[in-house]
């Protein structure tokens, strides 16, 4: 008589949870770890736990940052400048483009500098220990801070890491190779190669980010207090709520002007592409999406829109704009520095700059805030308190980014009298 052997039951493979949950939970954890330990736990013990523990995790966790931003920004913005393709041939329809980005970029980081300095969500807490010991970088003159863009010395800017003049080079690069054409294609490759190394790099250091967001924000908690909580919650709302108007009214009025079109009949087609953005909170996952909804919905033709809309994923950061606005004033008011406004133009120049090759980065919004921390001398470890958060505003960025794509292409295409009127129109 043959015994049967039971066969093994199939073990049901556990889901892995993704960085940005993980890093959520770090939050919760981080912060109740903190209250903990500032209310129920001596200050001694408190300050020697933070500086033997959890200061050294948040503070490797940014130097890799910082590692690696300036390779990153150099590879990644040439290859983009390049991907442009021949600048010869790009025509109206790629200046109006390109303008309109650069343009509605630069507005938006401006609007958020505007609504921060006016609403002041870091102002009231207790400024951070560190801040005795750092100044903001001193304000030049603006027609120096302007000529200052253009390195003496290329080498000596990455070294420096000097990120406007490292911009500078690596966009008159980037053009140089596009100029020349074929015969650059070796080097094209290369440095898309060596792109694919540091983004590798980006992606395991930010393996890294939960247990640094859990070690910065306890650290700042359990030595601050709470009042760093209620600062960090106005300054999410206002994200938010700057994110909303940027996608709603400046998207809008832009169709209603420079579009000529109805925005409400825009909005009413477009909802669910910014559903898929604010469910993916990526540009570039989007793509299909936004493609087909401008060419099939609102009209645009598809020679244009197959340029605009793959391009706006690749330079077009209104969204991630506002955000690092927000974010280095911010970070500066809960470090009792002042920026006056030579700084805040820098802010200005190095985010809208910096656009461009970054926005399919993973997580460009924190690569492109070191950047601008960096440029202006406010300490990096301010990072942290933003990254803390930096999952839900992402998904709100995403669909600004996306929208502010899509008005291009309308914009850009009614421009070019090459809009579908019937097609935008139809309910």
């Amino acid at each position: 008589m043959k015994t049967e052997i039971p066969t093994p039951k199939p073990t049901k493979k556990r889901k892995k949870i993704g960085l940005a949950n993980r890093i959520l939970l770090a939050m919760l954890l981080g912060v109740v770890f903190g209250i903990v330990c500032n209310l129920f736990l001596p200050e001694s013990f408190n300050l020697a736990l933070n500086k033997w523990l959890l200061n050294p995790i948040g503070t490797i966790f940014l130097r890799a940052i910082r590692m690696v931003v300036v390779p990153l920004v150099l590879f990644s913005l040439i290859g983009g400048t390049a991907s442009i393709g021949d600048i010869r041939k790009l025509g109206r329809v790629g200046i109006k483009t390109i303008a309109y980005f650069m343009l509605t970029t630069a507005f938006s980081i401006t609007l958020a500098l505007l609504f921060t300095n006016l609403l002041q969500p870091g102002a009231g807490a207790t400024p951070m220990e560190t801040a005795q010991e750092i100044a903001a970088s001193e304000a030049p003159f603006i027609m120096d801070m302007l000529v200052a863009i253009v390195p003496n010395n290329p080498f000596e800017a990455l070294v420096t890491g000097d990120m406007l003049q490292i911009i500078f080079f690596a966009m008159f690069f980037g053009i140089a190779i596009t100029l020349i054409g074929q015969r650059t294609r070796g080097i094209v490759e290369l440095f898309e190669q060596l792109n694919e190394v540091f983004l590798k790099i980006i992606m395991l250091v930010m393996n890294l980010a939960p247990y640094a967001v859990f070690a910065l924000l306890a650290s700042v908690i359990m030595v601050q207090g709470i009042d760093v909580l209620r600062q960090l919650t106005k300054y999410l709302v206002l994200v938010i709520f700057l994110l909303l108007i940027e996608a709603f009214i400046v998207n809008g009025v832009a169709l209603a002007v420079l579009g000529k079109v109805n925005p409400i009949t825009f909005y009413k087609k477009y909802w669910p592409v910014m559903l898929v953005g604010f469910g993916t909170s990526s540009s570039n996952a989007t793509i299909p999406a936004n493609l087909d909804a401008c060419v099939n919905k609102l009209g645009v033709p598809s020679s244009i829109g197959s340029f605009t809309i793959p391009l706006g994923a690749t330079i077009n950061m209104n969204g991630t704009s506002i955000m690092q606005g927000v974010a280095a004033l911010f970070i500066a008011q809960v470090y009792g520095i002042e920026l006056g406004l030579s700084q805040q133009l820098t802010i200005i120049l190095t985010a809208t700059l910096a656009s461009i090759g970054t926005a399919g980065v993973p997580s460009a919004g924190i690569v492109m805030l070191t950047m601008v921390l960096q440029q202006v001398g406010l300490p990096i470890e301010g990072a942290a308190l933003v990254l803390s958060v930096d999952r839900i505003v992402d998904m709100f960025r995403t669909s600004a980014n996306i929208t502010g794509d899509a008005v291009a292409s309308v914009v850009v295409a009614k421009s070019e009298n090459e809009l579908n009127q019937d097609m935008y129109n139809q309910i």
